[in-house]
């Protein structure tokens, strides 16, 4: 298990961003496994573009969020945070109403950077965006990093 303080709490997960844009979003943490972390979204007017399809921004949003506490979640919080560096995403299929369930896996965790790779796909199970998210793990005495 990857996890640093044991299988997280998705209650709590979800509670972090309540009050910022994961929260806005509807954004929720829903399982957990021994190296993996899922999330979903609501396909609604909060995450679709003007055309009625899920907005690419908000694919991003969903990855960046799922991908950074995942990350979060591996390294001690009293000494180290994560925070992103870079993000990609691959749109593959339009999703008009629903969930979307994004599913983050680490590729690579080293002492100063981790890559995630996160999968978001519709209610069906097809795959709507393909995510890379690379973390930098920053001590903590360095200053304000927020998780």
């Amino acid at each position: 298990m990857i996890w640093h303080d044991g299988v997280p709490d998705l209650v709590k997960l979800t509670a972090i961003g309540a009050d910022s844009m994961p929260g806005y979003l509807g954004i929720e943490f829903v399982e957990v496994g021994d190296d993996w972390l899922r999330a979903k979204m609501p396909v609604n007017d909060r995450t679709k573009q003007p055309y009625g399809r899920l907005h690419g921004g908000a694919s991003v949003v969903l990855a960046e969020t799922i991908g950074s506490i995942a990350g979060a979640m591996t390294v001690d919080p009293a000494r180290f945070g994560a925070v992103g560096l870079e993000i990609n995403a691959n749109h593959v299929r339009p999703a008009g109403e629903g969930y979307v369930y994004a599913t983050a896996r680490p590729e690579s965790r080293g002492r100063i950077t981790q890559i995630w790779s996160i999968r978001i796909e519709d209610e069906a199970g097809k795959l709507v965006c393909i995510s890379r998210l690379t973390l930098a793990v920053i001590a903590r005495d360095r200053g304000s990093v927020a998780a």
